[in-house]
């Protein structure tokens, strides 16, 4: 499986991204899928993860209300989108998948997750 995030950038604080991340090499609809960040200096963080029908999502509270994962699997495609961006979300942000032969799962570990984007930077000015 190969992953390609994109839609990060600079933007004012309040400001909304979107971002996106594009999926080859296996059918869609068999990968849950995640989203995760890295500020400098910090750990990465698991941020939400969308189980292979997009029926079930997940969001840590930090973003909950702000962001929102979904996933269009006729597109391959996820995407986060961010709303109230604040200072700090600031941080590289990865798309993750993993096979599952489940429709209600969704992980939310790093080690739990074979394939990983490149990740795509989103800065948030003050």
């Amino acid at each position: 499986v190969q992953l390609q995030a994109s839609g990060g950038g600079l933007v004012q604080a309040g400001g909304s991204l979107r971002l996106s991340c594009a999926a080859s090499g296996r059918t869609f609809g068999t990968l849950t899928m995640g989203w995760f960040r890295q500020a400098p200096g910090k750990e990465r963080e698991f941020v939400a993860a969308i189980s292979r029908s997009g029926s079930i999502t997940h969001h840590i509270d930090s973003v909950k209300g702000r962001f929102t994962i979904s996933r269009d699997n006729a597109k391959n495609t996820m995407y986060l989108q961010m709303n109230g961006l604040k200072p700090e979300d600031t941080a590289v942000y990865y798309c993750a998948a993993q096979w599952t032969t489940s429709n209600g799962r969704y992980y939310s570990k790093t080690e739990e997750y074979d394939f990983w984007g490149q990740g795509t930077l989103v800065t948030v000015s003050s």
